[in-house]
């Protein structure tokens, strides 16, 4: 039997041949000395990418720079590009051509393109870690927009409405998910998309049918096998006025349903208890009613 050749990484799940001077995954950037942290809830902790890390997507060179606010510095070849938020735009060089994409209808797509040769730097505006989240062909990822970074020109992606919004007495539709979804999906062989993570990032495959809820502004991505649904807790509050004191002092959860991996980081946007939504815009809810007896109901 031949010896088997390679390195498969536990965190982005791809096979690879590291040189013999790698000290990580060349696809994801995550150390091999790295023991796996696994909580027993099931979370597992996506490793930081070190500083000067270098990741690999096909000629594209990309190297992590930076521990507090990390910048990925590319290397592009000729016919090599990515694409990107012009805010993230950190520098370039004068070789590098930069380019606004328009659609068929003459329409901005509100990101930039960056062509080869030549070097080029983006990096956040905050502290926080970069997620690098290679893909294969046909794989399909579901991206929170404000936390995407940049991809290279492999990576597809398409803008969808937001399953996971709420009406409230403002007809506001748009918390606390956003009114659109990033879907991302690699048209070649390979992509790499890159990602901005706040605080401390955290991964978990559910099974089939094993749900899990997580706050909704804590998501990084998620695949497209997972479903989301909506989920809202009323605590109990005895004396006058109940009704109203209820809506004040509801929570606000993401139902994440499996099969599938998803993504969550540590830090996360305080709930706004002016927004209260009405019954009909959830899956599913649950009133405290009393510290012994609670009341449910699932759509």
């Amino acid at each position: 039997m031949p010896p088997v050749t390679g390195y498969l990484c536990r965190y982005c799940r791809q096979h690879s041949e590291p040189g013999e001077a790698a000290v990580g995954c060349p696809l994801c950037g995550a150390p091999f000395d790295v023991r796996p942290a696994v909580s027993e809830s099931g979370w597992m902790r996506q490793p930081m990418i070190p500083s000067t890390t270098r990741l690999s997507c096909g000629t594209i060179r990309c190297q992590i720079n930076g521990r507090y606010v990390p910048v990925a510095e590319f290397e592009l070849a000729a016919g090599d590009w990515i694409y990107f938020s012009p805010h993230v735009l950190l520098w370039t060089d004068p070789a590098a051509t930069l380019a606004v994409p328009r659609s068929s209808r003459g329409r901005s797509s509100g990101l930039i393109e960056a062509h080869g040769p030549g070097h080029i730097g983006v990096a956040e505006n905050r502290a926080g870690e970069v997620i690098a989240l290679p893909l294969r062909r046909g794989q399909l990822v579901c991206v929170r927009p404000g936390r995407f970074l940049c991809a290279t020109g492999t990576v597809r992606y398409r803008w969808e409405s937001s399953v996971v919004c709420y009406s409230t007495m403002m007809a506001e539709r748009e918390y606390p998910m956003g009114g659109y979804l990033l879907n991302v999906r690699v048209a070649g062989r390979q992509g790499l998309v890159l990602l901005h993570a706040s605080g401390d990032a955290y991964i978990r495959d559910l099974a089939d049918d094993q749900n899990v809820l997580v706050s909704p502004s804590s998501l990084l991505y998620w695949e497209d096998t997972v479903s989301l649904s909506l989920h809202l807790e009323f605590a109990y509050v005895p004396g006058r006025h109940v009704r109203r004191a209820i809506w004040r002092s509801s929570r606000i959860w993401l139902r994440v349903c499996g099969p599938g991996r998803v993504a969550i980081d540590s830090a996360r946007e305080q709930h706004d208890g002016a927004r209260t939504p009405d019954y009909e815009s959830f899956a599913s809810w649950q009133r405290w009613d009393a510290p012994s007896t609670t009341t449910t109901r699932a759509e």
